[in-house]
This record gives C-alpha cells, structure tokens and sequence, in this order.
C-alpha cells in the first residue's frame, strides 16, 4: 500500500519547515478514498482536510505546533481501512485522532482506538450510539450522526406536508447501501414510523450500488410518496439515473448527508432537478470566509492540493469541517496539557471532549453562517444536533429549509439504551463521574 508521504509532506513545506522536522509536530493521519466506488465523493473531502491544514500552519499551527498529514489509502475498503491505521499510529510521534470516513471502519477501529488510546472522529457516520461517551470514551460522532439526519430528513418532509399527522398513511421507501452504513439510519425512521403511522419500504442495494434496475422497479410498482436515500458514492448518481428512467419525481427525493453533493448530480444535471439532501450544517460554501482565505493563501500560494473549482463545495467543506475540528480539539487540549506543546492522543481525547466553540469562536475561524457552536461533554459526544436540506436546481444546489434540530427528546434515550447494549455485550462499564476528568 502506497502512502502518500511525500505529496502532503508539502503541508509543512508549503510553510518553510523542514518536510522531516519532528519536533513541535501534531501528526493527523488522512484515511482517503481516492481510489474505489466513493473516489469522486471521498477525493475532495480528503483535499479540504488537507488544505485546512496547510491554512492552519500559514496561520501558525496551533499555538506554533505545526500540523502534519500523512495519508493513506482505503478505498473505502474496511481491511485496508484497518492495515492504514496499523500502519500511521504510531508514526510522527503518534496519531492525534483518525476520521476513517467509513462506517465499516469505524466499527472495526472501535475497540482497537480504546486499547490504543487514540480518539476517532466520526462526524455524520458511524455509530451513532457513540454519542453516548460514557459507554464510548474515544469515539465522537461530532455534529452530527444518522440518525440526527433521519430525523431532521423526515422532519422536512413533515413540514413540507403540513405536520407529522398528514404522513399517516404515507408511503416512505428508504433506498440504502446494503452495509453497516447502511443500516444506521433504519432505527430512527422505525421509531418516527411507530410515532406516526407512516408506512415504510426497505430497498437495500448491494454495494457498489451500480445495478439497482430491480430496486427502481419495486419504486414504479409501489409508487411510495417519498423516497429516503441512504446512498454514498456512485450508488447516489446511479439512483437517480435509475429514477429519471422510470419516472419518480426527483421533488419527492430525499437524501442523507452523504448522498447530497455535487459529484452525485453533476452527470444527471438538469435532470435531477427537485432532489433535495439534509446537510450536517453547511452545505456548498463558496462564499465563507473560510474559503476565501484558502483561496488566497493555499491555492494562491500554488500549494492546493486538489483542483481550485471544488474549494467551497459540499465534499471539500466536510473536510474543511472535519480538519478544524480536529484541530480545535488538540488546541482545547494544549489549553490544560500545555500551551504551545504537542498533545498525545490521549490528551486530544480530553480536548474533544471539551469542546467549547461558541460563534464567536467559529466566526473568528471564518466559519460564520457555516456552522453553529458545538458544546461537548463527557457524556454528549456530538456537542450539537443541527442541520438545513438544500435543493438542487439543475446546475447547483440552494437552501430550502429553515435550520432543523434533531429532536433529542427521541434520539438521547436510543442513544443511550444502544450504547447499554453494546456495553454489556462487550462487559464494559459506564464510565463514573470521576473518569470525566481524566
């Protein structure tokens, strides 16, 4: 397996420090996608996380610690998804936190981060009853996970049908990657169908989602009256292709966060006008500040690591989200482990855990209008539960929501009796108050 060492050894060098320097060094190992069915999804978010990087060491590192990115290559492949994180834990002084981008990886990594002691970023997939950090220590499913999508996803549908009671009786078919991944998001669309009475079609796809005439049939058969996707990679354009061909109506089409971005539509274009998408807060962002500086100071500095037309949209500011997450929990760190210092992995646990980033904060790191404040604690690993739908318009997509907030009031107890259940089935204990400040 081929890293990507010298490539992105340009995020210290594009900052005249030594590619090989060790000290003052905060390692981010990148596990990509850039080969394999998810390739056009996972390249740009792999390309904001790196150029968030480079934007960070232009503005100093964190408190003067520079950053480091090694990558290596997944292919959405949850073996090779294990061998690379084997194979970057221990390097550069020591991971600082994984974001596998993968369900499948997630689950596999999920003990293998506790015994090691590195926390694991998971913003929108993986587990989602790993909100509950008292069961999941290092695990943080920050801003958002599936079944924050599912509820958000059918709350718009609701209000665009006039309130829950009118989808009693309503046909909702969920189109999903026949995977871990998959299968998150059912628990919360079965709890919102016992609730409100709403009928529900399971269509699952087997990966890589490219042959899915069978399942589209079932669609023009039943005629549902929405369309849920669970859908990542060429599994989304090849839905909509297949729904274009049939004859349902793309404004009955309702993506999660991973099935919602402009590799998905740009082969269907005008097409799949009307399809709409829940987003994990932002959505394409070509006019935050955020990108304005990355443009000026990464790619004007002819150190982009991708092409320059993707910075701002949906994929790429994921990354860019993800990247300064993970570096404001390692600043949170250095705040009580020592300023200006390099944290361990355990340390940056403690940080992610800690997480104050209020709007001013956000706004300060070019964020404003992106995001809005993540709080986490000791036992709320998410920090926030917001989200908007956006709509695509034949050539790019536009906002067709109000801001949306998951409904904790149903999602905390299924958190946390799913996290019960993965404790005694692994003979783990709920972590004590005291454990919290460790």
């Amino acid at each position: 397996m081929k890293m990507k060492t010298l490539a992105l050894a340009a995020v210290l060098t594009a900052v005249g420090m030594p590619a090989l320097a060790q000290d003052k060094v905060q390692f981010f190992p990148s596990l990509t996608g850039r080969t394999g069915p998810v390739a056009p999804n996972a390249t740009p978010f792999a390309n904001g996380y790196a150029d968030y990087m480079k934007l960070v060491n232009i503005r100093g590192g964190i408190n003067g610690v520079k950053t480091l990115v090694e990558e290596c290559e997944t292919a959405y492949a949850t073996d090779r998804g294990v061998e690379c994180y084997e194979r970057l834990k221990g390097k550069h002084g020591g991971a600082t936190v994984f974001q596998p981008l993968s369900t499948g990886i997630t689950f596999a990594l999920t003990e293998k981060i506790a015994a090691d002691k590195i926390p694991m970023i998971t913003s929108g997939y993986g587990r989602s009853d790993s909100a509950d950090g008292g069961v999941f220590k290092w695990n943080f499913p920050l801003i958002g996970h599936y079944w924050v999508a599912g509820d958000t996803v059918l709350q718009h549908i609701a209000k665009k049908e006039g309130g829950w009671d009118k989808l009693r009786g309503k046909k909702i078919a969920v189109v999903y990657h026949d995977s871990p991944f998959g299968k998150e998001l059912l628990p919360i669309i079965e709890e919102r169908r016992k609730m409100h009475g709403f009928e529900v079609q399971l269509l699952p796809v087997p990966a890589p989602g490219v042959e899915q005439k069978a399942i589209w049939l079932q669609v023009r058969q039943q005629r549902p009256d929405f369309v849920v996707m669970q859908t990542w990679g060429v599994m989304t354009s090849t839905a909509l292709k297949e729904a274009v061909a049939t004859g349902y109506p793309r404004e009955k089409m309702f993506g999660t966060w991973w099935s919602g971005a402009e590799p998905d539509l740009k082969d269907v274009g005008q097409a799949a006008k009307g399809y709409s998408a829940v987003m994990m807060q932002h959505g394409a962002e070509p006019d935050s500040a955020v990108v304005k500086e990355i443009l000026a100071k990464v790619h004007g500095a002819g150190q982009g690591t991708g092409p320059k037309e993707e910075v701002g949209q949906v994929l790429y500011m994921r990354g860019v989200v993800g990247a300064m997450l993970a570096v404001e929990g390692a600043r949170a760190a250095q705040e009580r482990f020592g300023k200006g210092k390099p944290v361990t992995g355990e340390q940056a646990r403690w940080g992610y855990e800690n997480l104050n980033l209020s709007q001013a904060r956000l706004d300060s790191l070019g964020f404003k209008g992106v995001l809005r404040p993540v709080s986490t604690s000791c036992f709320d690993h998410m920090g926030s539960a917001w989200a908007r739908v956006h709509t695509w318009d034949g050539a790019k997509f536009t906002w067709a929501s109000d801001w949306l907030q998951a409904d904790e009031q149903i999602i905390k107890p299924m958190v946390r009796a799913s996290a019960e259940r993965y404790a005694a089935e692994k003979k783990l204990t709920r972590r004590a108050g005291t454990d919290c400040q460790s």
